[in-house]
């Protein structure tokens, strides 16, 4: 039995076809610079309680616009931006609010949240794909119920596994900027805003910044709205540094507020 009998076999091959369109995505992204684009408007509140007993609060409201390619107000939200959420002391406010669902525990615990959520599954594809393929080359049961258990078996520990090798990639991924590259000072340049927002709302803006065009979470300064495709004037960063703070730019006057 050769290798490539053993990965296609019947209860290697869902895995193997699922980390072959993995790495067929990361190809891709990689060497043509293609982006996923969702078009919605993303608004995250986290509330985290730390005590002896722990509570994570969340409240996500997510809105869809299918206006898309269509010149129509509404907002661009790459899909690796979207995933890209994490949870952050700054996130913790004093209220309290209805508690996450366990499913939504479970992506935070096992870094789905925290880490690019494209990267974190892919390692646990990888990962419980090789788990996997060596538990039934081993016991050859490729082909056979008791590998389609060893299979199923390897979920959990797989994703324990994922967590141990992700975690050190917190640090370094905090250091990257929103696309992934090194971190651009682009505080007080001027962009476009690709989202109608105002007060707390989440949206996006292209900024053009050392000859790149960058794409950017941003939220109205004051809370004022901020319509789709204004010229804005990039303010500062968000603490937790998921966004940036822009107000409109007036070619008369314009009132900078920190």
């Amino acid at each position: 039995m050769t290798l490539t009998d053993i990965v296609f076999s019947d209860v290697n091959i869902t895995l193997t076809i699922l980390l072959i369109i993995l790495l067929t995505y990361w190809l891709v992204t990689m060497i043509s610079g293609i982006d996923f684009d969702l078009d919605m408007d993303i608004d995250v509140d986290i509330d985290v309680d730390v005590d002896a007993d722990v509570d994570i609060d969340a409240d996500v409201d997510i809105d869809v616009d299918s206006n898309v390619g269509t010149g129509l107000e509404g907002s661009d939200m790459d899909f690796h931006d979207v995933a890209n959420t994490e949870v952050n002391k700054e996130d913790i406010v004093g209220k309290r609010r209805k508690p996450l669902k366990w499913w939504q525990v479970l992506l935070i615990y096992f870094n789905f949240v925290g880490l690019p959520f494209m990267f974190t599954f892919t390692s646990w594809i990888f990962i419980w794909w090789l788990i996997t393929t060596i538990a039934t080359t081993m016991t050859h049961s490729y082909n056979n119920t008791f590998g389609f258990i060893l299979m199923l078996a390897g979920f959990f520990p797989s994703l324990i596994v994922t967590k141990i090798f992700t975690t050190p990639f917190k640090n370094f991924f905090k250091n990257l900027n929103q696309d992934g590259d090194s971190a651009t000072e682009i505080i007080g340049r001027k962009g476009v805003s690709l989202s109608t927002i105002s007060e707390d709302k989440l949206g996006r803006a292209e900024v053009k910044a050392d000859g790149n065009i960058l794409n950017i979470n941003i939220k109205s300064l004051d809370g004022k709205k901020i319509d789709y495709k204004s010229q804005i004037l990039i303010i500062k960063q968000s603490k937790n540094k998921l966004y940036y703070y822009a107000q409109e730019y007036l070619t008369d006057s314009i009132d900078i507020n920190f």
